[in-house]
């Protein structure tokens, strides 16, 4: 009897695997041993497409922005496109917090990465701001948005009430857990309108340099 053919191992398998490992674990059980193993596959033969785990990862990160929905840019007033993006790279970094670190170092070489600078600075250049402020823009935007998804503010609180016996204003802490979808992603909506608002007021007044 024919032996059945083993599926055909191509870079989208193995950042999919990839992705997949990372999502559930991390990126540290992301060895190319167990990712090997994951692929039912030999470990040399990874090295055919990738060089090394941080290639791999690199990949992952890649495919990762690639998600975000950088069309809101087109058509769109340059205010009602950061707010677009920023919700969309949230809910994308959300649905892939482990990979969150990677991203937060800016996009290196990965060409989605570059893609989605080239979109947020350039529709801010377009609007009419000077390159300056529009770099600071893109900075401010990437700072709220990849750090708002470095971990949870309510789940820095134990669930311990007696914790906080000597300290007044923090009596219910505890209960923040219980509500880290309304506390983490409350603060996120904030701090977008805070932002936008205020970077309107200062354009309506002219100051754009």
């Amino acid at each position: 009897m024919a032996r059945p053919r083993q599926a055909l191992l191509t870079r989208e398998r193995i950042v999919e695997a990839a992705a997949a490992l990372i999502d559930a674990e991390g990126i540290d059980a992301c060895s190319m041993r167990r990712l090997a193993t994951e692929l039912g596959v030999q470990g040399p033969s990874l090295y055919n497409h990738f060089a090394t785990k941080a290639e791999i990862v690199d990949a992952v990160a890649e495919a990762v922005v690639a998600q975000v929905d950088i069309s809101v840019f087109r058509g769109n007033d340059w205010r009602e496109g950061l707010r677009l993006w920023a919700k969309s790279y949230h809910a994308v970094l959300a649905a892939h917090p482990n990979v969150v670190p990677v991203l937060a170092t800016g996009p290196g070489r990965r060409p989605a990465g570059l893609a989605m600078a080239e979109a947020v600075y350039g529709a801010l250049i377009e609007a009419g701001w000077s390159r300056a402020r529009a770099t600071h823009i893109g900075a401010l935007m990437r700072y709220l948005i990849t750090g708002s998804a470095l971990g949870s503010f309510a789940l820095g609180f134990e669930a311990d009430p007696e914790l906080y016996d000597r300290f007044p204003h923090l009596h219910r802490a505890h209960e923040l857990a219980a509500h880290r979808a309304a506390v983490d992603e409350g603060a996120f909506e904030l701090g977008l309108d805070l932002l936008i608002n205020s970077l309107s007021d200062r354009y309506d007044q002219g100051v754009r340099r």
